[in-house]
């Protein structure tokens, strides 16, 4: 299937004529040269979705879950293992998903010269504590945002009320993960950040050993990110748009993410000002795999916010959409140091999550009550769907886990607009008990694309 085909005669929804039962989607699997044995180790079953796609191209998969609350997301779709570290001699790959500690064991597996997906313990700090990644940052010639660490709320709410202004609150390390603790203030007084600040002194004190204070600037927010063999970065680079409030209209609390729209590109200035940059000590690193920066630009210039060193979530399966070539084999020859060929769709992409309660709060009983179990039921076949917290039972996918983040819907498009009709189009023949989800990811890239390309961010070089 190809861009044209996705802009014209799919563009108003998907053909019924396949093969499929009516209770799944559709997958058009990308065939694989030659199988090989993939072994994943996850520590939140967070790439679940491609690991099932590297079964179907034909490799050969194990899959392991760290997380206990998580150890049934994915079961019935990979093989699952308790012990991943058994697995480690069978496996010709070995694919991290995360930081948080992984980089390390990743590192020690190279070192041993397994082939491996994954970062070094250096990488992990670059996205775990947020100091050290901006302080990187600043190394290697990128234009930073003031801020300030603090190791407790009190001094936090003393330099606030002596330096009134708008800040982002950012924890750092695992607390970082909970993505509803991330402020954006919107008061020129900081009178909201320091109510908030309290609020936390109050009720997260012990779980926020460090975090951040960033002055807030206006502009545009937009991530750039690529893939890096250990010596080099992959092109073409990935320009994509998060957008993490709850509700549309970018209302409501932070969430980890309700969807993404994206597009793959040359080099650009947004690219080479940034992430370009760093290519040198990730080479020295020996980095393999997927990193991305956040920034927010204006007429200015370009202010890096944070590292994603690892894959996005659901950042990943919308860019396995976008890609004409077997993700499998692609991730392979990565992990040798070769220069993939990484042939992508033109246009946009797009992703929508759609979620259940309690998501994005942490609530079992609501869960337990409202969601655990539900089976997801489809109209009709659909293709673009991607999963998440959810298992294979007796050919039914089932909702899993405890969050409540169940799918991700992708659609394609030689135009946004294109894009955002088939997504939404795929979504209505998808129902889930208590399912909800945005209805207008994408909108905002008619104005901010005006904005990128009038500051000439996205002009390639």
């Amino acid at each position: 299937m190809n861009l044209r085909e996705n802009g014209n005669s799919q563009k108003n929804g998907d053909s019924q004529k396949n093969g499929n039962s009516k209770n799944e989607p559709i997958v058009e699997s990308k065939q694989t040269e030659a199988p090989k044995k993939f072994l994943f180790v996850t520590i939140d079953s967070l790439i679940a979705d491609i690991a099932w796609r590297i079964r179907k191209e034909g490799h050969h998969v194990k899959y392991y879950v760290e997380c206990k609350d998580d150890k049934e997301v994915g079961a019935g779709f990979v093989e699952m293992v308790d012990d991943w570290k058994q697995w480690v001699e069978w496996a010709d790959i070995i694919v991290f998903d995360d930081v948080l500690g992984q980089g390390k064991k990743a590192e020690e597996l190279r070192k041993q010269g397994k082939l491996v997906v994954g970062g070094t313990e250096y990488t992990d700090r670059l996205e775990d504590e947020r100091e050290f990644g901006q302080e990187e940052l600043k190394k290697a010639g990128v234009n930073i945002l003031p801020y300030k660490v603090f190791t407790n709320f009190e001094d936090a709410i003393k330099f606030v009320k002596e330096n009134p202004d708008r800040y982002v609150i950012k924890p750092s390390g695992e607390a970082a993960n909970i993505k509803g603790l991330l402020f954006i203030g919107e008061e020129d007084d900081g009178r909201d950040v320091i109510q908030v600040l309290d609020d936390y002194n109050k009720a997260w004190s012990k779980k926020i050993p460090s975090f951040q204070l960033q002055k807030r600037i206006n502009g545009v927010e937009v991530a750039v990110g690529g893939f890096f063999n250990g010596k080099e970065f992959i092109y073409p680079i990935n320009v994509n748009f998060e957008h993490k409030k709850l509700f549309p209209g970018n209302l409501g609390p932070s969430t980890g993410e309700m969807g993404t729209a994206m597009f793959w590109s040359g080099t650009n200035r947004l690219f080479n000002q940034t992430l370009k940059k760093m290519e040198p000590k990730l080479a020295e690193e020996g980095y393999i795999g997927y990193i991305d920066l956040n920034c927010i630009v204006n007429s200015q210039g370009i202010y890096p916010l944070e590292f994603t060193s690892r894959f996005g979530y659901p950042c990943v399966v919308i860019q396995e959409e976008g890609m004409l070539v077997p993700i499998g084999d692609f991730l392979y020859e990565l992990a040798q140091g070769k220069s993939p060929k990484l042939r992508v769709k033109s246009g946009f992409q797009l992703g929508i999550r759609i979620v259940v309660p309690p998501f994005p709060f942490d609530d079992p009983e609501t869960f337990n009550v409202k969601s655990k179990d539900s089976v997801i039921f489809f109209k009709k076949p659909v293709k673009g769907v991607h999963f998440e917290d959810v298992k294979l039972v007796n050919d039914q996918w089932v909702v899993t886990g405890t969050a409540g983040v169940i799918l991700v819907v992708c659609g394609c498009g030689s135009t946004m607009k294109q894009a955002q009709n088939q997504v939404y189009q795929r979504i209505k023949n998808i129902s889930i008990p208590h399912m909800y989800y945005r209805d207008d990811i994408g909108d905002r890239w008619f104005e901010d694309s005006d904005k990128l390309h009038s500051w000439g961010y996205l002009r390639e070089t």
